[in-house]
């Protein structure tokens, strides 16, 4: 258990949690939104429920899976918006990309959220504190978005970690830092910790993290049964779980939102130059073999199209890159039509190949 507890401090772990994620990508595709009560879910007169909504709607106590006629009630002049899954699949798919530029142990928990061990990264970089700072920084340029980061040597700090600057922190704690964090904690910070169990605590006079600590494993497990085992454990800041990736990617890509709307090729093909530079350079980072080349656009109605290219050689240049998507520029209507987003994906990895070749169906937990 020594040699277990050694390896488990020393590991770099981030998790990164997005900001507002569906209000912030409404927010982000349509400016009007920006600095407004934004809730994403049903109709204030339909059974739905709140998905998600913007620090600005949370402020009149509106959260996540709230009836949106109670939120309506809290906040009439709040801004209703539909979800729209598939906007907020693709920024995650971007985000996710970032990650990977730094290390393959990315375990994702939901759409907008995931941890990293960047114990030993890509990039070779020391501290995990500042590969945090740059892929917060990765994801604002590339999307737009914000995040926050939690920085530890474990999963359970690294998470409460992240949830305590936001939006848009890193919070670091590091070896022997860990009690002075958990101490004044409130008990319902710690996993497994519900409104029930909660009540339960505070009635037995466990309201924070020290006060859990103060209580021999014995008694909590007395007070909680197989649960205050686990309770012992995350008061003190142990947690040996590892980061774990199960996961493999499909396609490597890059997009830009651009400030104005635009209908200049010139100024399209050079923003296209760019992107292949940056899929190129994750490519080979990944040592990946792809061959296909997607071309996205989204116009200024929001509509969003795509065109590919497949080719029998590796697709690993920027030249092959720009060669297809000049081809497939012309199966658009940038130029005649103004867009708003443009990117460029390479895909159809020769690892896939030899994975069945029905359909496969991706899954994004939540």
């Amino acid at each position: 258990m020594e040699e277990e507890n050694t390896e488990t401090i020393s590991r770099k772990i981030i998790h990164l949690d997005m900001d507002a994620f569906f209000a912030s990508v409404e927010q982000r595709d349509n400016p009007a939104l920006i600095g407004k009560p934004v809730v994403v879910g049903g109709s204030p007169k339909s059974r739905g429920v709140v998905c998600t909504c913007s620090y600005e709607a949370r402020v009149f106590g509106i959260h996540s899976a709230m009836p949106c006629s109670k939120a309506y009630q809290l906040c009439p002049q709040a801004i209703f918006v539909p979800v729209r899954m598939d906007a907020y699949k693709e920024a995650s798919l971007q985000i996710r990309e970032i990650f990977q530029e730094y290390t393959e142990l990315v375990e994702p928990l939901s759409l907008d959220e995931a941890f990293l061990d960047v114990t030993h990264n890509k990039m070779g970089i020391l501290s995990a504190s500042i590969i945090a700072q740059q892929i917060q920084q990765k994801i604002f340029e590339r999307t737009g978005l914000t995040a926050s980061a939690g920085v530890s040597f474990n999963k359970f700090i690294a998470k409460i970690a992240s949830d305590y600057r936001k939006p848009n922190g890193i919070t670091v704690i590091p070896p022997g830092k860990e009690l002075d964090f958990l101490d004044p904690l409130p008990v319902r910070k710690f996993f497994g910790v519900g409104k029930v169990t909660e009540q339960k605590m505070i009635a037995a006079g466990i309201e924070y993290g020290a006060d859990m600590r103060n209580q021999t494993k014995s008694k909590l497990i007395q007070l909680f049964g197989n649960s205050g085992d686990h309770y012992y454990n995350l008061c003190r800041g142990i947690d040996f779980r590892a980061v774990r990736n199960d996961r493999t990617r499909k396609s490597i890509g890059r997009e830009s939102t651009l400030r104005e709307d635009t209908d200049d090729v010139v100024y399209i093909t050079d923003l296209l130059g760019r992107l292949s530079d940056e899929v190129v350079t994750t490519i080979k980072n990944t040592n990946k073999h792809g061959h296909t080349v997607t071309l996205k656009v989204k116009y200024s109605d929001f509509k969003t199209i795509t065109r590919s290219k497949s080719y029998d050689e590796v697709i690993n240049s920027r030249n092959q890159i720009m060669s297809a998507v000049d081809e497939l520029l012309k199966k658009t209507e940038v130029g005649a039509r103004a867009i708003r987003l443009i990117g460029v994906t390479i895909g159809n990895f020769d690892e896939d190949k030899d994975e069945s070749s029905g359909p496969v169906q991706l899954t994004f937990l939540f």
